[in-house]
C-alpha cells in the first residue's frame, strides 16, 4: 500500500515519518508513503470548488482541490490518502463529518483515511511517557502525571511545561516560528523512542489501527 500523507504542520510530518516506519516497516519496501506538510490547518472553504490562495499553505483550504486531484491521479487498488489533523477546540464527530463531506463532493473519490489527533499532535507524543522521559530525562513528572490523556487542555503547552526550559510561557510570548521550532525538536527526539503498540492515546491507537487495516497488517 502507498499512502499520500497530508499533515497540517512540519512537526507533525517529522513525527509521522518516524511513526509510519514503526507501523509499516521501511519506506519503499512492502509499503510506502510520501509526506506533505502544510503551514497550518486553515478551514474547509464554504465553496468547495473555490480556488485556494497558493501562497497560503493551509491544509483544509486546499483539501477539496487536493482530494479531487488524487481522485483523478491515484489508482484505487493500492493507494490511499491519509489526512491527519488536530481537533483543537472543535467537536470531533461534527469535524469528522465535515471532512467526509469534502470527500463525498469529489466526482471521483480517492481512498481516504481521515484521522484526528485529540486535542493536538503532541497528545500522541505524550501517549508514551517512557519515550518522553527517554528523550528528556529531566522532564517534570508532576506535569506529565497531571495530564489527562487526549483531554482538551492546551496539549502542546503541557508538553512544553514538562520538557522546555521555562515551560510554555516563553514560547507563547515568542510566537511563531520559535514555538514551531520547539515542537519540531520534540518530534525529532520523542517519536524515535515511541512504542506504537503501547501508546496510551486513544486517538493515536485509532490512527495506528486504521493504517494497519488498510495495509493488511
Amino acid at each position: 500500500m502507498h499512502f499520500e500523507v497530508l499533515i497540517e504542520d512540519q512537526s507533525g510530518g517529522i513525527a509521522l515519518d518516524v511513526v509510519l516506519e514503526k507501523i509499516l516497516g521501511k519506506n519503499g519496501q512492502t509499503h510506502s508513503w510520501r509526506l506533505h506538510s502544510y503551514k497550518g490547518v486553515g478551514r474547509i472553504p464554504t465553496n468547495l470548488r473555490a480556488v485556494p490562495n497558493p501562497r497560503k499553505r493551509l491544509l483544509l483550504n486546499h483539501l477539496p482541490r487536493l482530494l479531487r486531484g488524487y481522485g483523478q491521479s491515484l489508482g484505487l487498488e493500492r493507494n490511499c490518502v491519509l489526512v491527519v489533523v488536530d481537533l483543537d477546540n472543535q467537536e470531533c464527530v461534527k469535524f469528522k463529518q465535515e471532512l467526509l463531506g469534502v470527500l463525498d463532493a469529489c466526482t471521483r473519490r480517492p481512498r481516504t483515511l481521515f484521522r484526528i489527533a485529540i486535542e493536538e499532535g503532541e497528545a500522541w507524543l505524550l501517549g508514551d511517557r517512557d519515550a518522553v522521559k527517554a528523550a528528556y530525562p529531566h522532564a517534570k513528572d508532576p506535569i506529565l502525571n497531571g495530564y489527562a490523556q487526549d483531554s482538551i487542555c492546551g496539549t502542546w503547552e503541557v508538553l512544553a511545561d514538562a520538557v522546555h526550559p521555562g515551560g510554555s510561557a516563553p514560547l507563547k510570548s515568542a510566537g511563531y516560528p520559535t514555538a514551531g521550532k520547539a515542537k519540531c525538536e520534540w518530534a525529532r527526539r520523542i517519536a524515535p523512542r515511541m512504542d506504537v503498540d503501547r501508546n496510551r492515546s486513544k486517538s493515536f491507537q485509532v490512527f495506528r489501527d486504521g493504517v494497519r487495516r488498510l495495509a493488511g497488517i
